[in-house]
C-alpha cells in the first residue's frame, strides 16, 4: 500500500493544528524546505517568502489572543494529491476554510480559498517545497489579522 497520500495530507492537517495553536514557529518549520507565494500565481507574481519569511509574515498579520492563539480553526478538506514516487515529488490542491471565535463573540467562518502545495521527498519523508495561498472568499477578518490584507483581491493571505 502506497502511505504517500497519508503523509501528505498529514502535513496539511499539521499545519491547521499548528497554526491554531499559536506556533507560528513550528509550523513554518514545516516549510523548512520550501518557498512559500503569497498569493496565487495564476493572477500575478505573489511575494515569495522562505521559513523565517513566513514567520515574520504570519507575526506581522495575525492576531494572536490572550490565550496565545489566534482563536481559529483551520478546516482543510479536498485534498487532491497527485504522487510520482519515482521522482520523489507530489502536488496537492486543497481547501481551507477558518472558523474563528473571540470572546463572547459568534462562531463564523472568516475566509476560505485553497492550498496549492509541492512536497518533495527528503530524506525519506515528505516535506513542503511550496505552497500557494489563494483566498477566495473572505469575511469578518478584524479579529484574525492585524491591519489590512495587502491585497484583498485573492491575492495574498495568513491563512
Amino acid at each position: 500500500m502506497n502511505e504517500s497520500p497519508t503523509a501528505i495530507t498529514n502535513l496539511l492537517y499539521r499545519y491547521a493544528e499548528l497554526m491554531d495553536a499559536g506556533q507560528l514557529e513550528a509550523c513554518a518549520d514545516l516549510f523548512t524546505h520550501a518557498r512559500v507565494l503569497l498569493g496565487d500565481p495564476a493572477i500575478g507574481e505573489p511575494p515569495v517568502v522562505n521559513r523565517d519569511g513566513l514567520v515574520a509574515a504570519w507575526r506581522a498579520m495575525v492576531r494572536i489572543h490572550e490565550d496565545g492563539t489566534p482563536r481559529t480553526r483551520h478546516l482543510v478538506a479536498t485534498p487532491i494529491i497527485d504522487v510520482d514516487e519515482e521522482a520523489g515529488t507530489a502536488t496537492c490542491r486543497s481547501t481551507y476554510t477558518v472558523f474563528q471565535q473571540v470572546g463572547p463573540g459568534p462562531l463564523q467562518p472568516v475566509i476560505s480559498g485553497r492550498y496549492l502545495d509541492r512536497f518533495a521527498k527528503v530524506d525519506g519523508s515528505w516535506r513542503f517545497a511550496e505552497r500557494a495561498y489563494v483566498m477566495d472568499l473572505i469575511g469578518d477578518l478584524s479579529q484574525h489579522v492585524i491591519g489590512d490584507l495587502p491585497n484583498t483581491s485573492k491575492d495574498a493571505g495568513p491563512s
